[in-house]
């Protein structure tokens, strides 16, 4: 049974940060279609179109028919451990700093056989075991075997630990913690037990209902952070950019409408100073800081999360400079997950749908309450997922722009969604 995670004793602060290492990363391109899986948090196999056989390793054709029509087909994981053993000694400098580690070979009861690393509280072999897809810290996928049935704490697992970015005694800094998103985010981290959340607060004469309450708890210290001033988001993270763990940037600014309103093209800028421009202040301030600190400890630095939206991936058009600007830091926010992938933070980007909020409050239902886009990203950080669609609407959309993006263009052209 794993033990609870507790915060270690505070280390020597004239010890030098050690250097990042990270797991090998190499992969063959049919191989990413599982890591294309795990991003998303399922554990994919190949399944032959042809003959029906779902076969691991990865091939470009079934290894029994030879047909070329493979799909990725989501698993249930379960299985059979066969066999283990434990690695005392790696000539890999990650592995190296992390033994023993334990490993397994498991028969899945989908067929096929697969090495897979083992998780602390799974038994002797042999044993039933869920087999699950994670994103190590390198950013591709390896294959974790779960027990059946864990304990309350498995997530503090050290393996599980390493490839998620768990909230749970860290420092979160929420760049906006004024919006509905931001204020449900902000008590989310404290229910998943984070340490300290800082708040950014970009107004301080404009107090939304609640917002006083919040900055009220011990757990949460309030600090100026406007993402429309590069002098203010600098000197933010030079007050607090050493402690934070985690930022989540919940800033953002919507207003409806296309290009034929007239609005001026003041409030399209507006719109992209914050959605996208915003962004990269936030990427440069803090940003090479959190590198910094990847490899400090158990509790390092480890993830970055961006508030896009579902019409990031195709333009809606009543709300068009909006999706435009989300498109801008979509683009943005794969740059800088690159930039990141070397010092292993992982970069969350969350896809929601319409949010219950004042600039959506004339669209029908469903709309998705913040508090549940909060419980996602929450979700998303101990789980270990890159890309996150939480909502019906945002749901629906993917499927119909991976189907076809042009004809959900078209669709949403004629006035769908």
């Amino acid at each position: 049974m794993t033990e609870p995670l507790q915060r270690p004793p505070r280390k020597n602060p004239m010890l030098r940060t050690p250097q990042m290492n990270l797991p090998p990363s190499h992969r063959g391109r049919v191989a990413l279609g599982i890591t294309a899986g795990a991003a998303e948090g399922r554990f994919v196999l190949q399944v032959c179109s042809e003959c029906g056989t779902t076969q691991y390793p990865p091939r470009e054709a079934c290894y029994q028919c030879l047909s070329p029509a493979l799909h990725w087909k989501t698993q249930d994981g379960q299985g059979e451990l066969l066999a283990e053993t434990t690695l005392d000694h790696s000539n890999d400098l990650y592995f190296r700093e992390r033994l023993p580690w334990r490993l397994g070979m498991v028969r899945l009861d989908a067929g096929p056989s697969v090495m897979v690393h083992l998780h602390g509280e799974v038994g002797a072999a042999p044993a039933r075991v869920r087999i699950t897809a994670r994103l190590d810290r390198s950013g591709q996928a390896v294959l974790i075997a779960l027990p059946e049935k864990g304990s309350p704490h498995m997530q503090d697992d050290p393996m599980l630990r390493e490839m998620a970015s768990d909230p749970k005694l860290r420092k979160v800094l929420v760049t906006d913690g004024k919006s509905p998103v931001g204020q449900a985010m902000v008590r989310t981290l404290i229910g998943a037990g984070a340490d300290h959340v800082w708040v950014g607060e970009a107004e301080p004469w404009k107090q939304p209902p609640g917002f006083a309450e919040l900055a009220r708890l011990p757990q949460i210290t309030v600090v100026p952070l406007d993402v429309r001033d590069e002098r203010s988001v600098q000197e933010t993270a030079s007050l607090i950019g050493a402690k934070v763990d985690i930022v989540i940037n919940t800033a953002e600014m919507h207003r409806g409408g296309g290009i034929g309103n007239r609005r001026g093209v003041d409030v399209v800028r507006e719109e992209m100073d914050v959605n996208y421009l915003g962004l990269l202040r936030l990427a440069q301030a803090f940003g090479p800081v959190l590198r910094s600190r990847a490899a400090d400890g158990n509790l390092h630095a480890c993830a970055w999360v961006n508030l896009l939206s579902i019409f990031a991936l195709a333009n809606h058009p009543p709300d068009g400079t909006f999706s435009a600007s989300k498109a801008a830091a979509l683009s943005l926010a794969q740059c800088l997950r690159a930039e990141m992938r070397g010092a292993g933070i992982r970069v969350v980007n969350i896809f929601p749908g319409p949010i219950d909020d004042e600039w959506n409050q004339n669209l029908p239902p469903p709309k998705l309450a913040p508090k549940a886009v909060a419980s996602a990203i929450v979700k998303a950080l101990q789980s270990g997922v890159e890309d996150v669609y939480p909502g019906d609407i945002a749901q629906d959309w993917l499927a119909r722009w991976r189907d076809n993006p042009k004809v959900l263009e078209r669709e949403l052209a004629a006035g769908g969604m």
